[in-house]
């Protein structure tokens, strides 16, 4: 019997030519020119830029951000795009980007960050360029109005001694970053690098990142819809939620689902409820989920305002049968029944939707993940200035994984986590030609996805660069 299950032979050289590796990041390095990611942070770094340096300092943190993108962990990954010039073009040497990011200071970090807001404002407007509306959040089974921002903090593991890494709560040592993701796109707006020991409901923090993420949104948005912001039970804090409920006074519709600690207050409210107090809990697609109940609480609170909560705060538990595994307080196990409560100022809905939609935060948990794997896992100096320099560009990185799946993806490319983008389309090996003028990157017929990456590259061809602002 003839054997069919050997692998072909094959003879392996290191002498090829004209071929390339990782072509689809390609597709990110141009989304980042069309989105004027390298102009506007070289408009924000043109002082410190060396003379008869002839590596802008904009174009090498603009390749930084795209090799976090296509997966890279360390400065030195610049290789990967370096060693490929016909497909990259003059890509910085490894010390020279350590030479910008170390010069990066706090006005100049604050400086990016008003680059990063310009460039999302092409991207978006070129989403309009291409037809596209801005994708919706969504909860319990319907489209939520607006934006949702998604506020949550994360520790990172320092695995050497780093500038303000700290002891954390958990055992570990490391930073303690502060993020906001937009929910109805998954762009990260906004991150705040902070010790390891940084406490999980601090409300200076969640308001400076709060403040950062909303100058991050594009005026004709942030002054034309309305803006859900939601936090798990670290963000109930007065001042935050006092914070969010005063944006109203600055014409920002803004308002916020927190949540809320079960003190023993909460508690004796809700052995007040009578039982036609609870109505069915939704599950994310609209039906109802099983032995789950919500109910409202705030008349059973006495003296919400007087304590400092800002007015017109409601407070609504959940309660269900807990999932194997889980974590009870002593209440909880009087009757078997897990019980968590969140705030919200939203004044009217009903209550199970208003529940799925603040249950809906979960989401900010994938990612976070994701942006571990995008830069934010591992930061490469023992200064903190430069950590927080490459937090923001890991943040950029996020954003252009999200404008390209956004922008020029379709189907399962769209939708899909980054690990699955890079394996799938970033990562693509090409052979470069040139021809009538022109060079060509061919692609492999077979390749499962080269339609599909040869279809992005023809439609950012369409959206005018640049983008008018």
């Amino acid at each position: 019997m003839q054997n069919t299950t050997r692998r072909p032979v094959v003879t392996v050289t290191a002498d090829g030519r004209g071929v390339a590796s990782h072509a689809g990041s390609r597709l990110l390095a141009d989304l980042a020119e069309v989105t004027g990611v390298p102009q506007a942070f070289g408009a924000a770094l043109g002082g410190l830029r060396q003379r008869r340096s002839r590596h802008d300092p904009g174009r090498v943190l603009a390749d930084v951000a795209v090799m976090l993108a296509d997966g890279g962990e360390a400065i030195s990954d610049l290789a990967v795009l370096r060693d490929q010039p016909e497909l990259f073009g003059s890509v910085a040497s490894t010390a020279t980007a350590w030479r910008v990011l170390v010069s990066i200071d706090k006005a100049a970090l604050g400086r990016l960050r008003q680059a990063r807001a310009a460039a999302r404002e092409r991207a978006w407007l070129a989403r309009s360029e291409l037809g596209r509306a801005l994708p919706a959040a969504r909860a319990g089974g319907r489209v939520l109005p607006g934006l949702v921002i998604d506020v949550d903090a994360s520790l990172v593991t320092c695995h050497s001694e780093k500038e303000s890494a700290a002891a954390t709560f958990k055992g570990g040592f490391g930073y303690h970053p502060l993020l906001a993701f937009l929910d109805n796109t998954g762009e990260a707006l906004a991150g705040l690098l902070r010790p390891g020991n940084a406490g999980s409901n601090t409300a200076a923090d969640h308001i400076t990142v709060t403040d950062l993420a909303l100058a991050q949104i594009p005026d004709t948005q942030r002054y034309g819809c309305s803006i859900l912001v939601r936090a798990d039970g670290a963000g109930a804090t007065r001042d935050w939620l006092t914070y969010l409920r005063g944006l109203r006074d600055q014409d920002l519709d803004v308002e916020f689902s927190v949540g809320f600690t079960m003190t023993r207050a909460v508690e004796t409210a809700i052995d007040a409820l009578p039982k036609t107090a609870w109505t069915p809990a939704i599950e994310a697609d609209g039906s109802v989920r099983a032995g789950a109940d919500v109910a409202e609480i705030t008349g059973f609170l006495d003296g919400l305002t007087a304590a400092g909560w800002p007015t017109g705060m409601r407070v609504i538990v959940r309660r269900e049968r807990p999932h194997p595994g889980a974590q009870l307080s002593l209440f909880d196990q009087r009757d078997g029944l897990r019980y968590q409560a969140f705030a919200t100022d939203t004044p009217r809905g009903q209550l199970a939707h208003l529940e799925a939609r603040h249950r809906a935060h979960a989401r900010v948990e994938d990612r976070i993940r994701q942006a571990k794997d995008t830069g934010i896992g591992r930061f490469p100096s023992r200064l903190f200035a430069l950590n927080a320099a490459w937090l923001e560009l890991a943040l950029t990185a996020i954003d252009l994984i999200t404008w390209t799946q956004d922008l020029l993806l379709d189907g399962d490319l769209a939708t899909c986590e980054p690990k699955a983008l890079r394996y799938r389309l970033l990562h693509t090996a090409a052979r470069i030609t040139r021809g009538q003028r022109r060079t060509y990157l061919r692609l492999a017929q077979r390749w499962t996805w080269a339609r599909d990456l040869a279809a992005a590259f023809t439609r950012l061809a369409l959206i005018p660069h640049p983008i008018p602002t």
